[in-house]
């Protein structure tokens, strides 16, 4: 008989990061997983923007000046964030740092009207210089800055896969807090693991095998405003203002954490986005009711589909 699952936990990037492997010894299977969590604080460690000499940080700290030089998985990363950034129309932006700390999400107080009119001049990653020969970025205006939030808890759980397959672990589930998860081959007899989706009950249940899932609320982190209003921490990149008004939900299932994590945002800023090539929409906005294609949401908006293969993030030629 397989014993329980060995489970292993680490803080990192502002949440909690749980693994569950099954399908071998116990102490190999801890070992993997030590390589696992090594993997998730290397990245934040890399790519965090609060972490002081991190990849991102130096960039920032650039900002208007010269390129930075930068490790090869942060710059294949920041391809990749520049080709979901085309294929989403803009829903998913990296450079909205600034807006997000006019907002007051930053830890300084929200600006107001002025200061977030002057972070909007900030934002936008076509403006992004990505030098493949030279592995350099530069933003090329002062103030500009990499958040790379709406992607990087799922770009750590890619790694930590990486690292369990290469320790050879078959049968793992990897979750960053309640945003993202990721499953490597499915319990015994079972075509995958099962994952309840949104705060429905009963509600929606995902079957992931090899795959991710992802799931962004525009409600959770609320910041009051000087005007008197609160802004929600999803804003949208192509307007600069909080998202508002759209779905409850919105959920993308794909190869990897990381496309799942920057889609389920940009789904969530932009329901109609449909997917890109290779990807086919569950529904566009699930109201309540029952038949194929539909969740049962009881009133509530979702917006959801499924991307079979990753996001090509080559350089363009």
């Amino acid at each position: 008989m397989p014993g329980p699952p060995v489970r292993l936990a680490l803080p990192a990037m502002a949440t909690r990061f749980e693994l569950a492997l099954a399908g071998g010894d116990p102490v190999r299977l801890r070992g993997a997983g030590e390589q696992a969590l090594a993997a998730i604080a290397e990245c934040e460690a890399t790519i965090s923007p609060f972490v002081r000499g991190s990849a991102i940080a130096r960039v920032n700290a650039a900002a208007g000046g010269r390129p930075v030089r930068v490790d090869p998985l942060t710059f294949e990363l920041l391809l990749c964030c520049r080709e979901l950034h085309r294929t989403t129309r803009g829903g998913f932006d990296p450079t909205v740092g600034p807006l997000l700390a006019a907002l007051g999400f930053r830890g300084a107080p929200p600006q107001g009207p002025r200061g977030r009119a002057a972070a909007r001049e900030l934002v936008g990653m076509q403006h992004v210089e990505l030098d493949a020969a030279a592995q350099t970025v530069r933003l090329p205006r002062p103030g500009m800055a990499l958040d790379l939030g709406a992607i990087g808890k799922g770009h750590a759980l890619d790694l930590a896969a990486q690292a369990l397959r290469e320790h050879g672990v078959r049968r793992a589930l990897l979750h960053a807090g309640t945003s993202s998860v990721l499953a490597l081959g499915a319990p015994p007899g079972l075509p995958g693991f099962r994952i309840g989706v949104g705060p429905w009950q009963p509600g929606p249940v995902a079957t992931l095998r090899e795959a991710a899932l992802s799931v962004s609320r525009p409600h959770g982190q609320q910041q009051p405003q000087p005007d008197g209003t609160s802004a929600a921490h999803v804003v949208d990149p192509r307007t600069c203002a909080p998202v508002a008004g759209g779905p409850a939900l919105a959920a993308v299932i794909a190869a990897s954490a990381r496309t799942s994590d920057a889609l389920s945002t940009a789904l969530l800023v932009d329901p109609t986005l449909p997917p890109p090539a290779g990807g086919a929409a569950l529904h566009a906005r699930a109201e309540h009711g029952t038949g194929p294609g539909t969740w049962t949401c009881r009133g509530e908006a979702a917006a959801c589909f499924h991307l079979p293969e990753p996001v090509s993030c080559v350089p363009p030629p």
